[in-house]
């Protein structure tokens, strides 16, 4: 097979705001198991969108990106219904700041011979390809932008400014989510940022400026967004999978109180996961479990075990469209650090 024959048929993104899951989510309440854990996690959301003054932090791992979920990520940015996001670098640089770029991702088949598709420099995500020559473009990009800055240690948020601001004049595909955070004032955080695209394009720049160049200070990224839940006081969770994202966003409460600033646990909380909480990892953590380590007030939270890309279009289209995010305030914390 040639390599035009097997990336043939673009990905597309779900758009939740022309399907209105409202009815469906009332339905599920009704409901058991999963469904109803679903509807319950969609209306705990929804409380967060309704609270007066509640900062909605947005985690993110995974590969929903990729898989057709990048649009409700920036949806939700542009209409005011998160205000902060951890993610995984391969999540913002992988996989959005690429598709920015005006590449795409492919559906594909997980039966498929992956050394062949080694041979034709096509990866694989499960049953999504990604041209491999087109990911390299991405990793060139990161180190033309690190190029053109200052020499010094940047937190993963002020260089994914930078990335935003390298698409506003360059953007490939206008509706990104690095763009959408930039020009909304939304600060994203990736507290493994080497670990993605991003980090071949820093090597390749420290490579060629081994005695000047920049660096990227995950303590700084710590210290930032602890800042953002001193200032918020009360927040809530929306975490997309596990993994280094949904402890990092956890952990500001207790980085808090060792900075000697009371503040409380983190008042609502969803998570949709497919991990198993038998092996102890963080991912699959519960949040009552979070609660033990004063993190998460368990009052007010709902573990949702599901693959996400079938359960976050309906959360967030539920949400769209009960509008309560058109009353929120806008908290635009990319300024608290001008």
């Amino acid at each position: 097979m040639k390599k035009r024959e097997l990336l043939n048929k673009p990905v597309e993104h779900i758009d939740i705001k022309s399907i209105n899951a409202v009815d469906i989510i009332k339905s599920m309440k009704k409901m058991s198991f999963s469904a109803r854990d679903l509807a319950n996690a969609a209306d705990i959301y929804d409380q967060m969108l309704r609270e007066k003054n509640c900062v909605i932090m947005l985690t993110l791992a995974g590969s929903t990106s990729a898989a057709g979920c990048m649009q409700v990520y920036t949806d939700l940015v542009k209409n005011n219904m998160v205000d902060v996001i951890v993610a995984t670098g391969a999540s913002i640089v992988d996989m959005d700041f690429f598709e920015a770029l005006g590449f795409r991702h492919y559906q594909g088949t997980p039966f498929v011979d992956d050394k062949l598709l080694r041979k034709l420099y096509i990866d694989r995500i499960y049953d999504t390809y990604i041209d491999e020559e087109q990911l390299q473009i991405c990793d060139q990009t990161i180190k033309i932008i690190a190029d053109s800055l200052h020499p010094r240690a940047y937190s993963s948020r002020e260089f994914i400014v930078e990335m935003g601001k390298y698409l506003q004049k360059r953007a490939g595909k206008k509706s990104s989510l690095v763009q959408a955070a930039y020009e909304n004032d939304v600060p994203i955080f990736c507290p493994a940022f080497s670990d993605s695209s991003a980090g071949f394009g820093l090597v390749l720049h420290q490579h060629e400026r081994p005695e000047n160049h920049v660096a990227i200070d995950s303590v700084k990224d710590f210290r930032e967004l602890t800042m953002i839940k001193i200032k918020a006081g009360t927040s809530g969770l929306l975490m997309i999978g596990g993994g280094v994202p949904k402890n990092f966003a956890q952990d500001t409460v207790v980085c808090a109180e060792l900075l000697g600033k009371e503040v409380p646990m983190h008042k609502y909380a969803v998570q949709i996961t497919v991990a198993d909480v038998r092996d102890g990892a963080c991912s699959s953590s519960t949040l009552k479990e979070a609660n033990s380590w004063g993190k998460v007030d368990s009052s007010c939270e709902q573990m949702v075990y599901a693959e996400a890309t079938t359960a976050l279009p309906l959360l967030a289209s539920y949400a769209y469209h009960k509008g309560n995010w058109k009353k929120r305030k806008k908290w635009r914390l990319t300024k608290i650090f001008d």
